[in-house]
């Protein structure tokens, strides 16, 4: 299951929000945290909780696979609290090359479920953990409660010009949780936070939810999504893999070739952050290595990032084409990365998916469409085929510049 072409950007629907800038528990900003994909005990959402327990999502899936799996994702919370040596409870604790404050850290939790034409209810839990590490000063508790959960899933074959079936997936929390007056604060230490889920396809192709082909358009407008929204994930020009998210994503998604790596805000520019964190004062930036160590890593990226690769993340632009986001068109010279075309069907365009090239010339046809004319680099007869004006052709939208 290709489930991994998908990781990077399901990572960062992880992490978005975990923590932002400047990246110290402090910060007000930091102290409501948790907005995204957050399923809650079912008791206490339904006592009058802000929080729902549950999500469901429904997705059409064409052909005749032969394998269907899903992985469910979320962070599971552990809060950290800080004692004196007597067991008074502490704002802050002097660690010498640390000055720990209360925090909610998070652990990554996945949940994988195999999907079966048949219903089913996938059971699942995560034990709870109470841990005390002693300082001279005092010291550092960190408790997490235990989690339940279920994942059902339903299979419909649909009345359709093709094989077509409606998949449908819900997640919920059923955590018990007595404390039914509880604030969203203490619920949310039982709660599946950055809640999403991968799908992957074998044999068959998962259909958008946003674009439907024609034939499909009217089963798509019937399936319903409730606090998830569903994607086609991996290259463009694939149908294997989706990606089911807390918030509203388009097709295929990709995070931006110049990120040096996570800043848990990925709709933030990269330089701007990187910018504003090599600025910290040396204090700013003890406090931001004591929130924990996500914080930690994001403060050391910034202060050995090369210049080279800071460099990449200025003056780096996008065009906004038929509402989606796509490179700056190539000049002449420029080297690009070539994509599956999903207007044509020439085994071609399977076989150069992915090489590089480099262009030759622009080109527009008579409805004053752009192509661009590539020489393969691989090939051993590119300088013979530039020489005599032989050239692939691709649209704008084909082809990535490098």
């Amino acid at each position: 299951m290709k489930l991994d072409v998908a990781r990077a950007i399901a990572d960062a629907v992880l992490m978005e929000g975990y923590v932002l800038y400047p990246y110290r528990a402090s910060a007000p900003k930091n102290r409501f945290r948790w907005t995204f994909g957050v399923l809650a005990p079912r008791a206490w959402s339904e006592a009058g909780g802000c929080e729902s327990w549950w999500l469901e999502a429904q997705v059409l899936v064409a052909g005749a696979p032969t394998r269907i799996a899903a992985q469910l994702r979320f962070v599971h919370i552990e809060r950290r609290r800080l004692e004196a040596l007597d067991g008074t409870p502490l704002a802050r604790l002097d660690c010498g090359d640390l000055v720990l404050e209360p925090w909610d850290e998070g652990i990554d939790r996945t949940v994988d479920v195999e999907i079966t034409t048949e219903p089913s209810d996938a059971s699942f839990c995560f034990p709870g953990a109470l841990t005390v590490e002693e300082r001279e000063t005092g010291r550092v508790v960190r408790q997490r409660h235990p989690l339940e959960g279920v994942v059902t899933t339903r299979w419909e074959e649909l009345d359709a010009p093709r094989p077509l079936a409606r998949l449908t997936i819900r997640v919920e929390n059923t955590t018990p949780w007595p404390e039914l007056d509880a604030s969203r604060g203490s619920a949310i230490a039982g709660a599946f936070a950055s809640t999403h889920l991968l799908l992957g396809v074998e044999g068959g192709q998962l259909l958008s939810a946003i674009d439907p082909p024609p034939w499909a358009s009217q089963a798509a407008a019937r399936c319903k999504n409730v606090r998830t929204y569903p994607v086609l994930a991996g290259p463009p020009g694939t149908g294997d893999v989706a990606l089911l998210a807390p918030f509203i994503l388009y097709d295929h998604p990709m995070l931006a070739p110049e990120s040096a790596g996570d800043l848990c805000d990925a709709t933030e520019i990269d330089e701007l952050l990187m910018l504003r964190t090599r600025t910290l004062t040396d204090d700013e930036k003890r406090q931001a290595r004591a929130t924990d160590a996500r914080a930690a890593q994001i403060i050391e990226r910034a202060e050995m990032l090369p210049a080279a690769d800071l460099a990449r993340m200025h003056g780096n632009t996008r065009d906004v084409v038929d509402g989606e986001m796509v490179p700056r068109r190539p000049k002449v010279g420029d080297k690009v990365r070539l994509r599956t075309s999903t207007r044509r069907t020439d085994a071609q365009d399977f076989l150069y998916a992915g090489h590089i090239a480099t262009v030759a010339a622009l080109r527009e046809d008579v409805d004053g469409t752009t192509h661009v004319a590539v020489t393969i680099d691989d090939d051993p007869a590119a300088e013979l085929h530039d020489w005599y004006g032989r050239y692939h052709y691709y649209r704008l939208d084909e082809v990535d510049v490098l």
